[in-house]
């Protein structure tokens, strides 16, 4: 399967795109508003500043695809800032207008040392993965948590992840196999 991974000026894309192709599948990065709408799977990275990214997405057009694309029931998956962009405002870079595709807000992370980093259980899922983050989700949509915070959000067909599947091993290589399983 081809999978278009949505380019927004920055992110992880090599290790998304690495990950992708230990899989089997191929892969692009891009903002065309076309691929995006067309493709069987598309992967909205992390790593990145909100307010650059929902600038790229919204020149590039893809954010309005993002849009069409979930309201008409294709899957993309969010990861870490892939998942934050998904939701309607951020408080990253003085305040970010989000997507909106799914309810709930990102905040700046309250723990004792920010950012997050390492691997750390995600619940219900019993199954350990890597984060990286300063900010989480604030949504009624989350699915999954780890160490008390939002690991997860679901909303009809999109999926958001905090953690980074594409660097956390063999737990990580299992999980984007069953999202794309799903498409």
């Amino acid at each position: 399967m081809n999978v278009i991974v949505v380019d927004y000026g920055a992110g992880n894309t090599r290790s998304v795109r690495a990950a992708l192709t230990t899989l089997g599948h191929t892969s692009e990065v891009s903002a065309d508003p076309l691929l995006i709408a067309d493709a069987p799977y598309v992967v909205l990275p992390g790593v990145g500043a909100a307010r650059q990214a929902m600038e790229h997405l919204n020149d590039t057009g893809a954010a309005e695809a993002l849009r069409a694309r979930v309201a008409a029931n294709q899957p993309v998956l969010g990861i870490c800032l892939g998942m934050q962009l998904a939701l309607e405002a951020s408080q990253e870079d003085g305040g970010v207008k989000g997507l909106g595709i799914v309810e709930g807000f990102v905040v700046r992370l309250d723990a004792p040392r920010i950012p997050r980093l390492g691997w750390a259980e995600v619940e219900p899922w019993a199954t350990s993965f890597y984060f990286a983050h300063s900010y989480v989700a604030e949504s009624p949509r989350s699915v999954a948590t780890s160490e008390g915070v939002c690991a997860a959000i679901e909303k009809g067909s999109f999926l958001g992840v905090q953690f980074h599947p594409e660097k956390s091993g063999g737990a990580g290589l299992a999980f984007l196999d069953r999202c794309l399983s799903l498409a």
